[in-house]
């Protein structure tokens, strides 16, 4: 089944105005995030959600295909669903929300979590995770952790470390990579849902899904993808870009 991925980007972050354009190893940030997205098997769109002209004026320079959505969306996969309904998707279709900060996405990972989706027809949405290797990561709230049911389902998300060994047990931390895949029909429902109280508190989207009961597949990946929050991020994304046999 093809997949078609949209990208969210809004242009006024408020840790990060401007995001999506920043200069990564000669190209925008949003660039490089459309051209790992169309890699992946199955893509058949890519295009970008935005609010913002200057945001579309970079996308069409580069020959990216762009969608102008309203700016009072209340996250990205809301934002990707009025995208959706813009390009009269069927119910059926694979609708993939990759966040506009992962310049670095490994094209596999859509590949991984589409799989569920594939084999489970009552699935709706899934999402990636990879074990945290980096102990830094895991105090920090930019780094969103998960904790799972022995079927792989995510019993919650939290800018904290979950779970929490009281007794200093040795665990593992799962990270959570911003990528969702969505059935389009799931998605219309995700996007009628009224905002959940954790979701609100923590400032997840996904924690939407379930505060209202559905299920929200993680697919363990061995690949990272490092999200650009902060300016500080950029650079160090262009770093890894720019080594030897990384290309651009």
């Amino acid at each position: 089944m093809a997949l078609h991925v949209i990208i969210p980007a809004r242009y006024g972050s408020s840790r990060f105005p401007g995001k999506p354009l920043v200069s990564i190893a000669g190209k925008p940030m949003i660039q490089h995030v459309m051209e790992r997205a169309s890699q992946a098997k199955g893509v058949k769109t890519v295009a970008v959600a935005t609010d913002d002209e200057r945001v579309a004026q970079a996308v069409e320079a580069f020959g990216g295909t762009v969608l102008m959505t309203p700016s009072a969306c209340r996250s990205g996969s809301d934002r990707v669903a009025l995208a959706a309904e813009a390009l009269g998707l069927g119910g059926g279709e694979l609708v993939v929300n990759v966040q506009g900060d992962q310049p670095l996405l490994p094209p596999a990972v859509l590949d991984e979590c589409a799989a569920p989706l594939l084999a489970e027809p009552e699935l709706g949405m899934s999402t990636p995770v990879v074990a945290i290797k980096d102990a830094g990561e895991i105090p920090d709230p930019n780094h969103v952790k998960t904790a799972m049911d022995a079927q792989g389902n995510a019993l919650y998300f939290s800018r904290l470390p979950i779970p929490f060994p009281r007794d200093g047990e040795q665990t593992t931390y799962y990270k959570h990579l911003g990528v969702y895949i969505f059935r389009r029909d799931f998605l219309a429902t995700f996007a009628a849902l009224p905002t959940g109280r954790l979701e609100d508190i923590e400032k997840l989207e996904q924690l939407r899904a379930l505060e209202h009961g559905f299920k929200v597949r993680c697919v363990i990946t061995g690949y990272d993808s490092p999200e650009v929050d902060r300016p500080e991020d950029a650079l160090r994304v262009e770093g890894i870009l720019l080594r030897p046999g990384e290309g651009v």
